[in-house]
């Protein structure tokens, strides 16, 4: 999938913008505060209805407005064009579109338009909470297993519901194995898409990372949220006691890690801040190849500040492997020609400036 036009209106400190990016390559560069940034944002919105960098829509909408705009012409291969439109508006509410058909939902808009952001935030997939490698593993399970986002909502809601018995001591035995039994029966299926999908991106993720980085013994552990010895439904009855003191449920997919290791040591533990990047951008990368070699489906890259951390051979590196996935990419920087030497004859380039929340092809 490739944005052909972009259309924004009032996020941040653009008022109005319009795009034709390139199907490949596109740099955005300007002064801190430009705006380059909230490029990258809105084309996340376009994905998922919300920024990367908050979840308050009105730090996003522009100051004095009543709500923000997004629009975009896609394309995949050689099938006809088609638009989809996301509005945000001040008191929380959003509106999705695609095509001329009825609104539409979150879920039908992150399939269109799958994203992957390599940001600063992305070191939380090192160094963060466990939610942020779930939050990774889930994207690709997502977009891989057609019944993960039912399970998922499924599991959530008997996960709800347990929690309410535990915390307000309704404890009716009954009802409460009733949605004891939903809430194993959803987990169970929800790890084994997510073993099945570790299983195929672990290999394509080492690869990437050999092609980075000269890391070695860089491994991914997968911990199911509960002790992978005994099963759920056993785990769950021998802690209900604990649980109903501490009113929520402990164990299960919720409580999911994958936890990221350089031998027997957290890899954020042993890595410089520039190691770290590599592993992050490998993972990333890897992420985008499951989903292009299994369903033929590219995502849009936005790489927030590329050059940073990285010294010239691994920017060099890094784009490379960006050039040979064939995908769109959008790239910040704060210099206009830091990266011009890593690109290709043949790579399909575009320039924008950003000066002040306005936007010009060079």
């Amino acid at each position: 999938m490739a944005i052909t036009r972009l259309d924004i209106h009032r996020i941040r400190n653009i008022q109005q913008a319009t795009l034709s990016p390139s199907p490949g390559v596109n740099l955005l560069w300007g002064a801190n505060g430009s705006g380059k940034t909230s490029i990258l944002e809105a084309i996340h919105m376009l994905s998922v209805a919300r920024s990367f960098r908050t979840h308050k829509v009105k730090t996003v909408i522009a100051h004095g407005e009543p709500q923000c705009t997004l629009f975009a012409r896609l394309r995949h291969l050689e099938e006809p064009e088609m638009t989809v439109g996301v509005q945000r508006q001040l008191d929380g509410d959003n509106q999705i579109r695609i095509g001329a058909g009825q609104p539409s939902n979150l879920a039908e808009l992150a399939r269109l338009l799958p994203l992957q952001v390599i940001n600063p935030d992305a070191f939380r997939l090192l160094e963060g909470s466990p939610s942020e490698r779930r939050h990774f593993l889930d994207w690709g399970v997502f977009h891989q297993e057609i019944l993960f986002f039912d399970c998922w909502r499924r599991y959530q809601r008997a996960l709800k519901q347990r929690n309410s018995l535990l915390k307000y001591a309704r404890i009716d035995p009954l009802l409460r194995a009733s949605w004891e039994a939903e809430l194993v029966t959803q987990a169970a299926a929800i790890d084994e898409m997510r073993k099945a999908y570790l299983a195929r991106f672990s290999p394509v993720f080492q690869d990437y990372l050999a092609k980075l980085t000269g890391l070695e013994d860089i491994a991914l552990h997968y911990y199911p949220g509960w002790d992978a010895k005994r099963s759920l439904d056993d785990v769950l009855q021998s802690s209900a006691a604990r649980d109903q003191e501490l009113g929520f449920t402990q164990h299960g997919p919720h409580r999911a890690d994958m936890r990221i290791r350089c031998g027997p040591r957290a890899a954020v533990d042993v890595l410089s801040r520039g190691q770290q990047k590599m592993v992050v951008c490998a993972m990333k990368l890897a992420q985008g190849q499951v989903l292009a070699s299994d369903h033929q489906r590219q995502p849009i890259y936005l790489i927030d500040d590329l050059p940073a951390e990285l010294d010239r051979d691994h920017r060099q590196a890094l784009c490379e492997l960006i050039e040979e996935l064939a995908c769109q990419v959008f790239i910040t920087s704060v210099e206009a020609d830091v990266l011009d030497e890593c690109w290709s004859s043949g790579c399909q380039v575009k320039l924008f400036h950003v000066e002040q929340g306005l936007i010009t092809e060079c």
